[in-house]
């Protein structure tokens, strides 16, 4: 399956802000995007605030569409194929794609608190830790849908991963549109998640202008 397997830190400074790609580096002060001051990548990065132009619609439109593609961790062609879903369903273009985004199994093992990252999660799903109405899941693009119950497999439970996991767990950080059963190590789906709900700091809109040109 293919990923990205760079330097998540610099698809940060890239964007000019923090994606929180690596969990708590992030908020700490290794973090490379406070150390380098958000320069962006480059020989020639620490230069570019001398030289920067005022961006164009086209170059605002394919930040943000960038911007989202790293945050969730998809590559261009199945990030494309998100979109075409999306206008095909009922609603905003723009609102229905990042709702397909985080209705991915990876982003909500990530909403659930069982990961730091989106990464940590995928990584999680693939190795098959998680089961999903009664079928070990491998695959951390799978969409969920309402009623769908989730759950930390059996043989995984007795891991040290999922041992110190379950202190860090905490019902009250985890969005409306999904529960969690901590001791149970179990979680299930209300529905679909609302825009207010997302807190991916996006402007969707940007995102249908440019597959819209």
């Amino acid at each position: 399956m293919a990923r990205y397997t760079g330097p998540v830190c610099k698809l940060c400074r890239r964007e000019g802000e923090k994606l929180f790609l690596k969990g708590t580096r992030c908020y700490s002060s290794k973090c490379p995007f406070e150390r380098d001051r958000g320069y962006p990548p480059g020989d020639h990065g620490r230069f570019a605030q001398f030289r920067r132009r005022r961006a164009s619609d086209y170059s605002r439109q394919l930040r943000e569409k960038q911007k989202v593609r790293r945050i969730y961790g998809v590559l261009e062609r199945q990030f494309r194929r998100y979109f075409r879903e999306a206008e095909r369903l009922p609603g905003m273009t723009g609102e229905n794609i990042l709702i397909l985004l985080e209705r991915r199994l990876d982003n909500v093992i990530y909403r659930l608190g069982f990961a730091d990252s989106r990464a940590q999660a995928r990584q999680l799903v693939q190795h098959g830790h998680f089961v999903v109405n009664g079928h070990r899941m491998y695959t951390p693009s799978y969409i969920v849908q309402a009623k769908d119950d989730i759950v930390v497999r059996e043989g995984s439970r007795k891991n040290r991963f999922f041992k110190d996991r379950i202190e860090l767990l905490d019902e009250g950080r985890v969005p409306g549109w999904l529960t969690l059963d901590i001791e149970g190590l179990r979680a299930r789906v209300l529905g679909e998640p609302q825009r207010e709900e997302i807190d991916a700091r996006v402007d969707e809109h940007l995102i249908v202008e440019y597959y819209s040109r």
